[in-house]
C-alpha cells in the first residue's frame, strides 16, 4: 500500500477534541446520548481525506511517513507537496490536516520536538512553487496549556530559511471580570468549560494529534477566499459593537465606542441603532493567518484595498438591523446578501427574545448554518446567564430547530466547532465580552478556519490568461501557482448571472451596481443583458470596470460580491432586483433575451403562521434572492388533492403568484419567503409562466373580469356598459346613415334621369 493511501491527513476529522467537547456538552445540555454519539461519529468519519487502515502494511507505512515528516529529504518534500496539492484541490484552496492520531491501535507517538519538526517539514513542502501555501499549527492535543506547541504557529520565510512563529495561546481569559464573579460565575459557565479527556476516559490512552491549517496564497484580490457572515439579533444585543471590536482591534468602553465607525447615517449615530445593511471586512494575512484589521498596531489606518491585498482569506460581515420596524431591510439582507453563515447575537442579560427568534427562523427557512454569540457576560449576573443558556438550549433543541448546541471555550472546541459548523445540526455557542475581551480570540480563530462555501465551485471557471468569451467555454485549466476556490475546471455552457443588490450614481463615474456573481465570470468590456425593466424587457449594456472590495480586478468569479460601472446606462433605468446576464455564447454568437422574465410564477409553499385563512387574491411581500416585491395569489392547489382553495397554518400547496408592479427574473428551485404582518411562509419556485398561462390564470382568478379589487371590478363593469351603449348608439347611427345615403342616392338618380330627358328633347324636335 502506498504512503498516499495511509497519509493521515483529514479535513476536519476531529477525534480527541470531539470526545472532550462531546462529554462536557452532553453533561450540561442533557442531549440524548445515542443521537449525539451518532452525530459525532458520523461527522468524524465523514471526512473526505480520512483514509485509515489497521493492517500491518498500513502501520509500516505510518512509520515511514513519520520518518518523512521528522527528517525529510528532497524527495520527501516533493512527495508531501504532491499530497498537499491534491488535498488543496479537493478543499478549494484551504484544508485542515490531522497528523499523529489514528482511529486504530497505532499512532505516531509524537513528542514536543516531533511536533516542531513536523511543522517545519510541512511548511517547507507548502512553500514549494507547486503548492505556494502556508501552514499554521492550530492545536496540539498532547501539549500542556501554555506551552509553545499548544499555541498556533505558522511557517514564514522561504527556501531553507524557514522559521516558525507561534502566536499566543488562545484560552479562556482569566481577567479581572472573571475573578470578580468567583464561584457563582464558574457554576454559570460550567456548560462552556472543557474538562481534560482523562477525566472522562481514564482507561483509554491519550493519542497526541496536531491540527494544521493549510491555505494557498492568492496571486491577487480576485483569487482571495471569502466567507460571508450575516450578523443578526435583537436590538441592543451588541451586533455593531462586536463587529467594531473584530474589525478595528480595540475593545469597547461599555458605551458603544467601538461601533461608531460602523454607522452610515447620522440618525444611526444619534440613536445607536442600525437601520441599513452595513458591510465590514476582517482579513487574515498570507504569511501566518494573522488578522488584518483596519487599524494596525502602530495606529495606522488601513483602507479596504490595503486589507484585501494583505489577506489570503476575507470574512465579509453583513451588519443587519435588529429593530422590528427595519425587519424588511433585514430580510432583504439575508435573502439578497447570500450569506454562508449566520451569527446570531444574544444579550446575556436579555435572553433569546424579541427579533432574535424571528432572525433565527429566517436562517432556518433559508437553510443557512447558524452559530450563536452570547454577549455582555461581564455585566450579567450568574443566575441570569445560566437562565439564558437554558433558554437558548431549549429553543435550539426544539422540534422547529433540531440543532445540537456545542459550547466553545478553548482551542480544541474551536477546531471541532469550525469543522462541524457546516453541518446543519451543529450550532456552536460562544460567550463574549466586548469590554474585557473574554472569548474574542476564540471567535477570531473560529472565523479564520471556517470552511468556505463550495456551492459555487461547479460554476467557477478556470484562471488563466487566455480567456475569450464571457461564458468561459474556451478557458483553459488553472495556473498551478494561483489556484484557489475559483480555480476549478471550466464548466461548458455556463452563462453569467449577476444579481443586483445596490445601485449608485457616482459623479464623474456613472451608474454603479453591486451584487453577487451567482454563475459564470465577468470581465471589463463584456457585453451583457440587463433587465427586466418595468415592461419586462432587457437592454444591452457594457461593463466598464469591475471592483471587488473596492479594488479593481480583471475577473470576477462565481460566489464573489463585486461592484461594476456600466457604460451608457442611466441611474433611473436600473433598480434593485434586476440581473445581468451573459450576452455571448460559445463561438461568440449573441444570445437572445432570456425567457424567465415574467410577472407570474408557480411555487410550492408551506404556511408557517396565519391568523385566519389565505384565499385567492391574497397579497404578501415576496423575498426571493435580491427580488423584493408584493405579489398576489392567483390559484391554490392543495398537496393532498383537496378542492378547498384555502390555506391555513401548516398547510402545503402549489400556488401561482403574480407580481403587482413589474416582471422579475426568478430561477427555478430558488427559495422564497413571503410575509404580511404576522403572516409568514416559505417555499420553492417551480417554474415561470408564459404570457398565455398568465392570462388564463388571471382570467380564472378574476372570474373573467381580469380585475382584482372591487373598484377595478366596478370600473370594468362601467367600461363594459359604456362600450355596449356606444355599440348600440353606433349601430343606430349606422342605420340612419344607410337610410340617408340610400335616399340621397335615389334623389341623385332621379335628378340625373330628369336632366337626361330634358337634354334630349330639342334634338328630337330639330330632326
Amino acid at each position: 500500500m502506498s504512503d498516499e493511501l495511509s497519509f493521515k491527513v483529514s479535513a476536519m476529522n476531529i477525534s480527541q477534541a470531539s470526545e472532550t467537547v462531546a462529554a462536557v456538552t452532553k453533561e450540561k445540555y442533557a442531549i440524548d446520548e445515542s443521537l449525539f454519539d451518532m452525530l459525532v461519529d458520523k461527522a468524524s468519519s465523514n471526512a473526505p481525506n480520512d483514509i485509515t487502515d489497521d493492517t500491518p502494511e498500513s502501520m509500516e507505512t505510518e512509520r515511514a511517513l513519520k520518518q518523512r515528516l521528522l527528517d525529510p529529504t528532497t524527495d520527501d518534500l516533493e512527495y508531501l507537496a504532491k499530497l498537499l496539492v491534491n488535498r488543496l484541490d479537493e478543499g478549494q484552496g484551504e484544508i485542515m490536516l490531522e497528523v499523529g492520531g489514528c482511529e486504530g491501535e497505532f499512532s505516531m507517538d509524537l513528542l514536543d520536538s516531533d511536533v516542531f519538526a513536523i511543522t517545519v517539514a510541512l511548511g517547507k513542502a507548502a512553500e514549494l512553487s507547486s503548492v505556494d501555501a502556508f501552514v499554521q499549527l492550530l492545536h496540539d492535543s498532547g501539549a500542556a496549556a501554555g506551552s509553545p506547541s499548544m499555541a498556533a504557529g505558522s511557517i514564514v520565510g522561504g527556501g531553507q530559511k524557514a522559521a516558525v512563529r507561534y502566536a499566543r495561546d488562545i484560552t479562556v481569559a482569566s481577567g479581572p471580570s472573571s475573578q470578580k464573579k468567583g464561584k457563582a460565575k464558574g457554576q454559570a459557565s460550567e456548560a462552556t468549560s472543557t474538562a481534560p479527556p482523562s477525566s472522562h476516559q481514564p482507561q483509554q490512552q491519550q493519542v497526541r494529534t496536531a491540527y494544521y491549517l493549510v491555505r494557498r496564497k492568492p496571486s491577487g484580490v480576485e483569487h482571495m477566499l471569502e466567507v460571508r457572515v450575516a450578523v443578526v439579533g435583537n436590538v441592543d444585543a451588541g451586533k455593531s459593537t462586536m463587529l467594531g471590536v473584530l474589525t478595528q482591534g480595540h475593545l469597547d468602553d461599555g458605551r458603544g465606542k467601538a461601533r461608531v465607525a460602523l454607522f452610515r447615517h447620522q440618525h444611526e449615530l444619534d440613536s445607536g441603532r442600525t437601520s441599513s445593511v452595513g458591510l465590514e471586512i476582517l482579513g487574515f494575512d498570507k504569511i501566518s493567518g494573522a488578522p488584518v484589521r483596519h487599524t494596525t498596531d502602530n495606529h495606522r489606518r488601513l483602507g479596504w484595498d490595503a486589507v484585501c491585498r494583505r489577506s489570503s482569506k476575507l470574512v465579509s460581515f453583513l451588519d443587519l438591523a435588529g429593530h422590528e420596524k427595519y425587519l424588511k431591510t433585514t430580510v432583504f439582507g439575508m435573502a439578497g446578501g447570500a450569506p454562508d453563515f449566520v451569527m446570531l447575537m444574544v444579550a446575556a442579560n436579555a435572553g433569546l427574545t424579541g427579533m432574535a427568534r424571528e432572525h433565527l427562523g429566517l436562517a432556518l427557512a433559508l437553510n443557512i448554518p447558524v452559530f450563536v454569540i452570547i454577549t455582555k457576560i461581564d455585566m450579567c449576573p450568574p443566575n441570569v446567564l445560566d437562565a439564558t443558556l437554558k433558554e437558548l438550549t431549549r429553543v435550539l433543541r426544539s422540534s422547529g430547530c433540531r440543532k445540537i448546541p456545542i459550547a466553545v471555550k478553548d482551542r480544541a472546541s474551536v477546531v471541532m466547532a469550525a469543522s462541524k459548523c457546516i453541518n446543519q445540526r451543529v450550532c456552536p455557542v460562544f460567550q463574549i465580552s466586548n469590554v474585557t475581551g473574554e472569548g474574542v480570540d476564540c471567535l477570531q480563530t473560529f472565523l479564520n478556519i471556517l470552511p468556505i462555501n463550495c456551492e459555487y465551485a461547479a460554476h467557477s471557471l478556470a484562471n488563466d490568461d487566455s480567456g475569450t468569451d464571457i461564458s468561459g467555454q474556451t478557458r483553459k485549466t488553472r495556473n498551478a501557482k494561483s489556484g484557489d476556490a475559483q480555480d476549478a475546471a471550466a464548466v461548458p455552457g455556463v452563462q453569467l448571472h449577476f444579481d443586483i443588490n445596490e445601485v449608485f450614481a457616482v459623479p464623474f463615474v456613472g451608474t454603479v451596481v453591486s451584487g453577487i456573481v451567482t454563475r459564470g465570470t465577468m470581465r471589463p468590456n463584456d457585453n451583457v443583458w440587463i433587465g427586466p425593466d418595468f415592461n419586462g424587457n432587457c437592454s444591452s449594456a457594457v461593463i466598464k470596470t469591475v471592483h471587488r472590495k473596492r479594488v479593481e480586478v480583471q475577473t470576477a468569479y462565481a460566489g464573489q460580491s463585486v461592484s461594476m460601472v456600466l457604460k451608457k446606462v442611466v441611474r433611473s433605468q436600473v433598480r434593485k432586483g434586476m440581473v445581468l446576464l451573459g450576452k455571448l455564447a460559445s463561438g461568440g454568437a449573441e444570445m437572445a433575451c432570456p425567457q424567465q422574465l415574467s410577472r407570474t410564477f408557480e411555487a410550492e409553499i408551506v404556511v408557517l403562521y396565519h391568523s385566519t385563512t389565505i384565499t385567492k387574491k391574497y397579497q404578501a411581500m415576496v423575498h426571493c434572492g435580491s427580488v423584493r416585491q408584493t405579489a398576489r395569489v392567483l390559484s391554490i392547489e392543495h398537496a393532498d388533492s383537496n378542492n378547498e382553495s384555502l390555506l391555513r397554518t401548516g398547510d402545503r400547496a402549489r400556488v401561482v403568484f403574480q407580481f403587482i408592479r413589474h416582471p422579475e427574473f426568478i430561477a427555478a428551485d430558488s427559495r422564497l419567503i413571503f410575509r404580511e404582518g404576522r403572516t409568514k411562509g416559505l417555499g420553492k419556485v417551480l417554474r415561470m409562466l408564459d404570457k398565455a398561462e398568465e392570462r388564463n390564470a388571471v382570467f380564472k382568478a378574476t372570474d373573467g373580469t381580469m380585475a382584482f379589487d372591487q373598484r377595478s371590478i366596478k370600473a370594468h363593469r362601467e367600461a363594459m356598459r359604456h362600450k355596449n351603449a356606444q355599440a348600440v348608439a353606433s349601430g343606430s347611427d349606422k342605420k340612419k346613415k344607410k337610410r340617408s345615403a340610400a335616399a340621397a342616392a335615389s334623389a341623385s338618380a332621379s335628378a340625373a334621369a330628369s336632366n337626361n330627358s330634358t337634354a334630349s328633347a330639342p334634338k328630337i324636335s330639330a330632326s
